[in-house]
């Protein structure tokens, strides 16, 4: 591990957000701070997977049965191989430094 350019892992649970979830992972993306995994929870019904398929090459997608946020958070902190966690919603984006300011 590098403590000067520690892994986050950025978790991203998701439940039927399949309209909003594409802009979360892009924000995720578009950060100034690279050393980053993305890791998708996924529970829906909806047609999220079908969404995340162009990015699956860039993200760790797990899927579980519905058990609720608090589950699919923390099935994903259990397979992050990051240094840090980070916790972002499936409906909501972050600012293009704001893995870099709290690195």
């Amino acid at each position: 591990m590098s403590h000067n350019n520690p892994l986050v892992s950025v978790i991203i649970p998701s439940y039927n957000r399949a309209r909003f979830v594409v802009k979360a992972i892009d924000s995720v993306l578009a950060q100034t701070y690279g050393n980053r995994e993305i890791i998708v929870v996924d529970s829906s019904t909806d047609d999220t997977a079908e969404v995340l398929k162009p990015y699956m090459d860039r993200i760790r997608y797990l899927y579980q049965k519905r058990a609720g946020i608090s589950a699919a958070r923390n099935l994903g902190i259990r397979e992050a191989r990051g240094e840090w966690v980070a916790l972002l919603d499936s409906d909501d984006e972050w600012t293009p430094r704001r893995l870099e300011a709290a690195v």
